[in-house]
């Protein structure tokens, strides 16, 4: 019997990898796997549905539910995770030392959907007490020029998002003090560069750990859709790339505990795992809807109050909860 052929767009992550060099294979399916940075994969597949399984950026694909015809259906898989305290980044001649000094200020991100934008804005509401509605945000390329909002947005009057201009950027103008302070996910280039530009959370170490002692949140950035056209003519193809992702975690997490030679450059690495597993526990990446639910609701629950979701979503609605069931005999 043929196999099905099906495409699938993803960045080089190492818990992808054996899906790429072919350690792992779907079951009925021939995976060809295109390793592609994971800006040109979201804009090909929300712009054109290039593909027929990409990576997606949680807070684009969210808004994809609130079409009429939703165009794709995710699997309870994770890609990319990342505290996001780190990414804030401030201009310390703004006078900002401390989180609620963000209030009233000029906050720059390269989308307001971002996904790492709607964790740190839902966290500095939560934590700190910064209500989204008290900052003024520009959006627009965080280097070079010409960034734009990949989704449509319809966002309320009390947030007031306003693009830059076709010829500014978002690093040059937290380093010039035409910003305050930018969420982003990269690293702008003008910190290091530019003394007086800081991380807002100087610990951000200390501070994401006490983070996730406190909500068991490991932020969700990516999650993996299928064509809603795909999956609908072939249903079972969910359960089978759930499995093989699945398959090609655990080879991931194995490697990170290899001793007798490092498979990663890291030349304490083993003292990293130890330390990870010692405050995130075993598991700590796992795919699936249930030890995920509280961070996919939580996230849900930010994207709703922040004016992008036009509903407040149940994990049931965002991921397929088929997928990672499991059969006992």
């Amino acid at each position: 019997m043929p196999k099905l052929p099906l495409s699938f767009a993803c960045w080089d992550y190492d818990r992808m990898r054996p899906l790429q060099d072919g350690r792992v294979r779907p079951e009925g399916i021939d995976l060809t796997h295109l390793v592609l940075p994971v800006e040109e994969t979201f804009y090909r597949q929300l712009r054109h549905q290039e593909f027929d399984v990409s990576e997606m950026s949680l807070s684009s694909y969210l808004l994809t539910l609130d079409q009429p015809d939703p165009p794709f259906v995710a699997l309870p898989v994770f890609p990319s995770r990342f505290f996001r305290h780190q990414s804030i980044y401030i201009n310390a001649h703004s006078g900002i030392s401390k989180p609620g000094d963000l209030a009233g200020r000029r906050i720059g991100t390269p989308e307001f959907q971002l996904t790492a934008g709607v964790w740190q804005r839902g966290i500095l509401a939560d934590d700190y007490g910064v209500p989204v509605e008290s900052m003024n945000y520009w959006t627009g390329a965080l280097e070079g020029r010409g960034r734009f909002e990949k989704i449509p947005l319809e966002l309320p009057d009390t947030i007031h998002v306003t693009p830059i201009g076709p010829n500014q950027n978002l690093s040059a103008m937290l380093a010039s003090g035409q910003l305050d302070a930018i969420l982003t996910a990269p690293q702008p280039s003008c910190f290091g560069r530019e003394p007086h530009i800081r991380h807002l959370f100087e610990n951000f170490r200390a501070v994401e750990q006490d983070y996730f002692r406190r909500t068991a949140i490991f932020p969700i950035m990516h999650t993996v859709v299928i064509k809603r056209s795909v999956y609908e003519r072939n249903p079972w193809v969910a359960r089978e790339l759930y499995k093989a992702f699945d398959s090609a975690l655990r080879i991931a997490y194995d490697d990170l505990l290899q001793r007798s030679a490092l498979k990663v450059m890291l030349p304490w690495l083993h003292d990293h795992v130890e330390e990870t597993l010692a405050e995130l526990g075993p598991g700590f990446w796992d795919y699936g809807l249930e030890p995920n639910r509280h961070v996919l609701e939580t996230f849900a629950r930010y994207s709703h109050a922040q004016g992008l979701a036009k509903k407040l979503y149940s994990a049931e609605e965002i991921v397929l909860a088929e997928a990672s069931e499991s059969y006992r005999v």
